[in-house]
């Protein structure tokens, strides 16, 4: 087994956005960290320069996931956190079948966080009452749905009702929330057409970035009694 100074964090899709932010964070408060990415970006360099270890995945066979498991396993026995991050946001095309889109949506927004939770709960436990966390990175289309985006939409609602069963299951020694954002920033290739119509969709009319989502971690992994809760981070879009 790897020794860590403590017991670190698990963020699945750490290697972008959002994941490299959290990952970022971590690393410079000195909370080890270890993260999967499936895409070899060359942000992992600087992060595995900081000490985090970055693990290749791939999500999608039941397989893989017990094979991932089984190496987080075999590096500690503790985990103080599970960020599960990974996502993939595929709308229904005509040139996919739609069983085809619901079943890549279902894998890796339901599956993979459903069995990494089970699979890894002895790593989470017996580290004193909400000791660990899970945190469910959701959506916040979860309340309105997307009639283009219907498969991502359920498998995201699927992920947020989770949140609550796992809630009850592992409680009291294991808190579990989920993070529902909305824009919360653009990509590069976005045009300022597109930026524009995107800010208009919420009250707050801006992309705070993934500082927003950051300290929202922070205060939940910080709580002692906050569990079973799903927090929008969303500008007020769903109020649009």
């Amino acid at each position: 087994m790897t020794t860590f100074s403590s017991a670190p964090v698990l963020i699945t899709g750490g290697a972008r956005r959002i994941g490299l932010a959290l990952a970022r964070s971590f690393l410079a408060r000195s909370i080890p960290v270890i993260l999967s990415y499936r895409t070899p970006y060359t942000e992992l360099d600087a992060l595995r320069q900081a000490g985090a270890i970055c693990l290749a995945a791939d999500f999608s066979t039941t397989e893989n996931i017990y094979a991932f498991a089984e190496q987080i396993r075999s590096l500690t026995p503790r985990l103080r956190a599970m960020i599960h991050n990974a996502s993939r946001w595929e709308p229904e095309t005509p040139t996919t079948p739609p069983e085809q889109t619901l079943a890549d949506m279902l894998q890796i927004h339901v599956y993979t966080p459903y069995l990494l939770n089970q699979l890894l709960e002895p790593c989470l436990r017996g580290q004193g009452i909400a000791g660990a966390d899970i945190i469910h990175l959701t959506d916040y289309v979860v309340e309105k749905g997307s009639e283009k985006h219907i498969a991502y939409a359920a498998s995201k609602a699927a992920l947020d009702n989770m949140t609550r069963s796992f809630a009850r299951k592992l409680a009291p020694e294991v808190k579990v929330n989920a993070i529902a954002p909305g824009l919360i920033l653009f990509k590069e290739q976005d045009d300022d057409a597109y930026r524009q119509q995107a800010l208009e969709k919420s009250l707050m009319k801006i992309a705070p970035g993934e500082e927003e989502i950051v300290r929202l971690v922070e205060y939940l992994l910080s709580s002692r009694y906050m569990t079973g809760k799903t927090l929008g981070v969303d500008g007020g879009r769903a109020l649009r």
